[in-house]
């Protein structure tokens, strides 16, 4: 098969294995023999294996297994045998340690004593600290003492009539005429704020009550039946991504900063904000009537309003376009900010998750010398898309439905190492419409994958049940690998544009931990994938830590 991906079309997957055996001629002229210290019987140790007189021979270095891709462009995943190995008769080590308990504020009343002055010494010593170290201890401090200094350092408050409790901000307006909270350290402020161990009295008056991070409008809000859940949906007018973006966001009332606090009832309310948004819309560019009001539209309401856009779009004739044909959804959870002030994840405090809807095409321009002529219009990028180009390669070289396939592939699986007594299977969850799975080739070592059974694309061949389950999925997804001990992660859908039919495309999410020693360097620019676990051994860790239902 010309195509590189691991599903082959008997339905099984397929890999490479390396066992590399190799000669090295030795081109180096002198030797550069030094003390390195002393073994524990006192003899000296020096550096005399790092100088060779003669060329090197190796006869059997470590088994590396090569698995491509299911999907060519998301590149190989390489698997080290003898990383692997230590983890197949403890797949339950898989898992990141708890952060341990942080204090600067005990170790420095260690260090004085009781006083009567230890507040006012306190306050001194963290306004005299160097930025770098405050970053430090604003991100790993699970003391609230601690940032509570720091937010005194950080913001100008108002304060309640008790002199203590504080109940707003000073602000300011700023060149544009805009009014901006008065904020001394930004880089600070960003990384207390998103501290949970900040007291929610803080959270709430330096960055969850609507209106503190700026003017952005709140144009959808979920209640749900279950008392303790509360989701607006904010637009963001100017934004990176064409056409405007929206988000979810738990509100300033219900705060969930992790996700073992994040509830399947608060799953459902923001995800809800994401169909109804697009349901709306595509119904606007449809011309389907429907009656608004102020308030959230009920879920049967809604899915009523899905099958007229889907009955619709299937009728629709194909000389007549459509300005908007593709969803855009995503998630970053979790936060993190070097000292030397690297941004290792995420922007907001609050579980939220992003969205937006997709053109179908765009006006091109050509720069030909000093202007710009106007040209043909071509296709916009989704993610989605490449997926359904590789498909169509797919079914042209085999005959066959990629995904038919790739799913008895899932089902069919045997084990990397060929063991026959440990469990093979990649499913961690799966109910009548989608299936939890780890991929045979993990871009992150932690990935998970999320796959609708059936041949349904996108939100809007999705019916109520399907969106239910996918729901539900994904909420078990963030609470297994949180469980496991991942802080952050970031959440991608793949789906097919609205307007293409007779094509098995499924939707598909891809769940993607960050590893504290992972940070990606020229491995991963090149699409090179590498990890320390046998794909099978991470599933038996997942389903060992499913949350219950």
């Amino acid at each position: 098969m010309k195509i590189r991906t691991c599903v082959s079309p008997d339905g099984h997957f397929i890999y490479g294995v390396h066992r590399p055996f190799f000669t090295v001629r030795n081109l180096r002229k002198n030797d550069h023999i030094s003390l390195l210290g002393v073994l524990e019987d006192g003899a000296e140790y020096v550096n005399q294996k790092n100088f060779p007189s003669e060329d090197i021979t190796e006869p059997e270095a470590d088994w590396i297994y090569e698995i491509p891709n299911p999907f060519p462009f998301r590149g190989t995943t390489y698997i080290a045998r003898s990383w692997a190995e230590k983890k197949v008769k403890t797949p339950l080590s898989i898992s990141l340690p708890s952060p341990p308990q942080v204090s600067f504020s005990d170790f420095f009343e260690k260090q004085l004593g009781d006083s009567d002055l230890l507040h006012d010494k306190l306050r001194k010593a963290f306004s005299d600290l160097p930025e770098s170290l405050l970053i430090a201890i604003a991100e790993t401090s699970t003391d609230p003492k601690d940032l509570v200094y720091i937010a005194e350092l950080c913001c100008d408050f108002v304060y309640g009539k008790d002199g203590i409790t504080p109940a707003g901000l000073h602000y300011q307006v700023d060149p544009g005429g805009r009014y901006r909270a008065v904020i001394k350290h930004h880089d600070l402020f960003e990384v207390l704020v998103n501290n949970i161990h900040l007291p929610d009295v803080y959270k709430l008056v330096m960055v969850l009550k609507p209106g503190v991070q700026g003017d952005s409008e709140i144009v959808g809000e979920w209640n749900g039946e279950e008392a303790g859940t509360h989701v607006f949906e904010y637009l963001r007018r100017n934004s990176y991504i064409p056409w405007g973006h929206y988000a979810s966001n738990m509100a300033h009332d219900e705060i969930r900063y992790q996700i073992r606090d994040l509830t399947l009832d608060d799953m459902t309310g923001l995800r809800h904000l994401y169909y109804q948004r697009n349901y709306v819309r595509m119904a606007e560019e449809l011309n389907i009537g429907f009656s608004y009001t102020r308030n959230t539209i009920p879920a049967d309401t809604l899915e009523e309003l899905r099958m007229e856009i889907y009955r619709k779009l299937k009728n629709r004739s194909t000389d007549k376009s459509i300005h908007i044909n593709s969803s855009l959804w995503g998630w970053n959870y979790g936060f993190d900010f070097a000292p030397s002030k690297y941004r290792l994840h995420a922007s907001h405090q609050q579980v939220h998750q992003q969205f937006a809807m997709v053109p179908a095409a765009m006006d091109t321009e050509r720069s030909i010398q000093n202007h710009a002529e106007s040209s043909t219009a071509f296709s916009t990028y989704c993610c989605g898309d490449l997926i359904h180009d590789f498909i169509l390669d797919y079914n042209q070289n085999t005959g066959h439905s990629f995904f038919e396939d790739y799913c008895k592939a899932i089902r069919s699986n045997c084990r990397m190492d060929g063991r026959e007594d440990l469990p093979s299977s990649l499913i961690v969850f799966e109910d009548e419409h989608v299936i939890l799975f780890v991929p045979k080739a993990q871009t992150s070592q932690w990935e998970l994958q999320l796959m609708t059974i059936n041949s349904i694309g996108n939100i809007m061949e999705a019916d109520y049940q399907v969106r239910s389950s996918l729901d539900k999925a994904i909420w078990i997804a963030m609470q297994t690998l949180t469980s496991m001990g991942a802080r952050m992660i970031t959440t991608i859908e793949y789906s097919k544009r609205f307007d293409v039919f007779d094509v098995d495309q499924r939707l598909l999410y891809s769940f993607l931990p960050k590893m504290p020693e992972s940070p990606g360097a020229f491995s991963e620019a090149q699409l090179r994938w590498i990890n320390g676990h046998y794909p099978e051994d991470f599933a038996i860790a997942c389903r060992k830590n499913l949350p219950d239902q």
